[in-house]
């Protein structure tokens, strides 16, 4: 009880709450600039409260609940995001430690990683021949990137001393692994993770979109061609406040594997 209401905690839920009325003062200050045209805070609550009331309602292929909508995009963002890393994490530990492997591989990343992710969907679409699948590899291609970069770069910041202790102590590649690569470079690893999440959550509106079916973006499309405004706004908060949770989940895992909190 005591770290729930210590001072740092109260101070970050105050400062919370402040964003949020500052959000809603300029929310409503341009709803009423704009004569309603942007539904303001209230009309959007509305709204949002009756979606809430029966989000897993299922009445057809385009009329599903948010719940189920929500749910969708979750399972697409965490395959796309956990294939992207199963193939971030060895390459970067690779390329950290080789630095033939980085000069050989960085100019094919540099090039790679600002590429839109729209633009690797008609790619995803020719090599999978479903929308699921080009969704899922766009997810996965976009968000690897800084899981890549980090992992790499935490391997290649090894001390000297560290390796030399291996060396001492007659380490195996593998022991050398896990006993020193791994520990010291996990924090710059789930930096990499907490980066590469936020990407793939934004990604997957996008990916949605164009892709249709069932997802957060879809119904955000589908409510456009309805022209309701409300619900709009309405996942774009859900929208953000998942993102929010996902960046929190990954934040305190990078808290609790700091150098600084390790015993």
């Amino acid at each position: 009880m005591k770290s729930i209401f210590s001072l740092k905690n109260m101070y970050s839920i105050a400062y919370f709450v402040g964003s949020m009325v500052i959000l809603l003062l300029i929310w409503s200050l341009v709803s009423a600039i704009t004569k309603s045209e942007i539904p303001g805070p209230i009309a959007t609550w509305s709204v949002f409260f009756e979606m809430l009331k029966d989000p897993f309602y299922d009445y057809g292929p385009n009329d599903k609940g948010i719940g189920i909508q929500l749910w969708s995009s979750i399972k697409r963002v965490m395959m796309g995001f956990g294939m992207g890393s199963l193939l971030a994490i060895p390459l970067g530990m690779l390329m950290g430690g080789s630095k033939f492997t980085m000069n050989l591989l960085n100019p094919l990343i540099q090039v790679l990683r600002p590429v839109s992710p729209l633009a690797w969907f008609p790619l995803g679409l020719l090599a999978f021949k479903a929308s699921e699948g080009a969704t899922v590899f766009i997810i996965a291609i976009t968000s690897l990137w800084p899981t890549l970069i980090n992992t790499a770069f935490g391997v290649s910041s090894i001390p000297d001393d560290h390796k030399n202790v291996g060396k001492a102590f007659g380490f195996s590649r593998w022991k050398y692994i896990t006993k020193i690569l791994i520990p010291f470079a996990l924090p710059h690893i789930i930096t990499g993770l907490r980066l590469a999440i936020g990407v793939a959550w934004m990604v997957i509106v996008a990916g949605e979109m164009l892709s249709g079916g069932v997802g957060i973006g879809f119904f955000v499309w589908d409510s456009w061609n309805g022209l309701s405004l409300e619900k709009i706004l309405s996942a774009i908060l859900i929208i953000g406040f998942v993102g929010l949770l996902l960046d929190k989940f990954f934040n305190g895992l990078q808290n609790y594997f700091a150098y600084e909190n390790r015993k």
